[in-house]
């Protein structure tokens, strides 16, 4: 049985429809990458998934359960994490409160400060200073870890790497291998193609709220995928 089960979901801005039909599955320990251009519906679909997004029709399922209608803290509480693209960090608290918040917001597990500071080493030096005060790549890592601290079965991480350094990419990317090994499914949206298609196990291109495309990623091409986005022959 699959972890997410996303059914005909849409999902609308007003009058504007961002997510036009899409189901999906994933299962546990599972790394799907969703691709597309600037205003696809990927953050969107993650925030509806998430609950911080309501849906207007379909039906999403977590280990057997509908979700649909149930609030995003109670989805936090069944495991279900989202880092928002621009981590919305508590800016004038220190790192380690900005993690230990999360604490106790989630569920029970392995995720505790000590062993998410081994997941992000380069975060213990900088507990006590303000989150603020960070690089870009910290704060990432930081918006990660404080996500981790509620022991997700499901990880939502939107933009990983906007903005950021290639050093500091690389060093999330480090960090982010080792998930998978714990069970945690975890959908991705990514911008560099090459860093997603490495990551995950699957990949989905949406274009226009719609999936045009869905592979595995060791059998996906740039080409197949450039395709995609743009609307042309060799999609899904």
């Amino acid at each position: 049985m699959s972890l997410l089960t996303v059914e005909r979901l849409e999902a609308r801005h007003g009058l504007l429809q961002a997510v036009r039909g899409v189901d999906l599955a994933l299962g546990a320990g599972e790394t799907l990458a969703l691709v597309g251009a600037n205003g696809a519906g990927k953050t969107t679909l993650l925030r509806a998934i998430a609950g911080a997004h309501r849906a207007s029709a379909g039906r999403i399922r977590f280990d057997g359960a509908d979700i649909t209608a149930l609030p995003a803290h109670r989805r936090l509480k069944r495991g279900i994490a989202l880092v928002p693209e621009g981590r919305r960090l508590f800016t004038g608290m220190t790192v380690e409160e900005n993690l230990l918040v999360a604490a106790g917001r989630g569920r029970a597990g392995r995720w505790t400060l000590a062993t998410v500071l081994e997941a992000f080493p380069q975060l213990r030096p900088k507990l006590k200073a303000r989150a603020g005060d960070l690089s870009g790549g910290q704060q990432q890592a930081t918006a990660i870890a404080r996500a981790l601290m509620s022991n997700p079965r499901l990880l939502l991480l939107d933009e990983v790497s906007l903005g950021l350094s290639p050093a500091a990419v690389e060093q999330l990317y480090l960090s982010l291998r080792a998930l998978p090994a714990t069970e945690t499914a975890i959908v991705l949206v990514e911008q560099d193609l090459g860093r997603a298609l490495a990551a995950a196990n699957r990949v989905v291109c949406l274009l226009e709220g719609r999936i045009t495309y869905e592979g595995a990623a060791a059998e996906t091409t740039r080409e197949r995928v450039m395709a995609a986005y743009f609307g042309m022959a060799g999609g899904r």
